[in-house]
């Protein structure tokens, strides 16, 4: 009997022993390929001070910032505008953001159809420029729409799987916007986004998470990244009351959890500013960028 008791705490002690194991930390290898991920980030035009374009990748590289994020508004007529001021320059173009017409969602076929041609026309234009992509919103709350239904998804997915075919062919993306509840009713949370994308399932069709939009609608920052994967493909970013630069408004600006999430996925993509300031930009862009550096190196 004692030889039968003994062999059962052996072996249930090796037991314990392999479970702890199966909750390892993290390797030191682990860890260091996470510190050693950059941050890469973006600004959109109307951030930096300057006149000209020339004046404000002047400006941007001084701080470090390796990306451009333009609207896509009449981007095809800028195309040459652009290459030229970034020729020699350590700075891409990151994603467009929207310019498009109409909305997908529309129950008017006119609407929509406007949105399909307008987002081309823009796709194209984004993959000259080496783009990541462009932004599209399926529909804003002030934007009549079909009711949020099945039959309404399966429209929207065959929809994106067009656009994500045509974007493919150009080698840039379309990119799906979550935002928060004042602004849309449809794509609110950056899984769903991600959600559609993997319904679609085209390398063309990617999704992004927008620091602000988070801030009202997602439990985790960390989490909703995590939750996006693979298909994360872009990143906005500003402060969390206001819409400002990040620190303005002081602790509320807190991204390190978000940042984790990012470094966990791998997270290799451009983090731009879409944000106003209510202080002299030459002090509150270089300050946001060191802030966002910072809370980086944290995470």
């Amino acid at each position: 009997m004692d030889n039968r008791r003994n062999f059962i705490k052996k072996v249930g002690l090796a037991g314990a022993l392999m479970s702890v194991g199966s909750f390892s930390l993290p390797s030191c290898e682990a860890k260091d390929k996470k510190s050693k991920l950059p941050l890469k980030l973006s600004f959109q035009e109307g951030i930096p001070p300057g006149k000209s374009l020339n004046e404000k990748f002047d400006y941007m590289e001084k701080l470090g910032v390796v990306g451009f994020e333009p609207g896509g508004g009449n981007l095809a007529g800028r195309v040459q505008e652009i290459k030229d001021a970034l020729k020699g320059r350590n700075i891409k173009v990151s994603a467009i953001c929207a310019g498009f017409g109409g909305w997908l969602l529309a129950d008017n076929p006119d609407e929509k159809q406007k949105c399909i041609d307008s987002t081309k026309t823009i796709l194209a234009a984004a993959g000259e420029l080496g783009s990541v992509g462009m932004i599209l919103v399926p529909a804003f709350n002030h934007q009549k729409s079909f009711p949020h239904t099945q039959a309404t998804r399966d429209q929207l997915v065959a929809d994106l799987k067009e656009l994500g075919a045509y974007a493919n062919e150009h080698k840039t993306q379309i990119i799906l916007e979550p935002l928060n509840r004042r602004e849309a009713f449809y794509l609110r949370l950056v899984a769903d986004a991600a959600a559609l994308c993997k319904d679609v399932d085209s390398p063309g069709v990617r999704c992004l998470g927008d620091f602000w939009h988070m801030t009202w609608e997602e439990t985790s920052d960390r989490g909703a990244f995590i939750s996006a994967g693979k298909y994360l493909t872009h990143v906005h970013i500003a402060s969390r009351k206001r819409r400002l630069m990040p620190g303005e408004d002081g602790e509320a600006d807190n991204y390190v959890d978000g940042f984790k999430g990012l470094k966990e996925i791998n997270y290799q993509g451009f983090v731009s500013f879409e944000c106003g300031t209510k202080g002299n930009r030459e002090e509150t862009v270089p300050a946001a960028v060191k802030l966002l550096k910072e809370q980086w190196e944290q995470a």
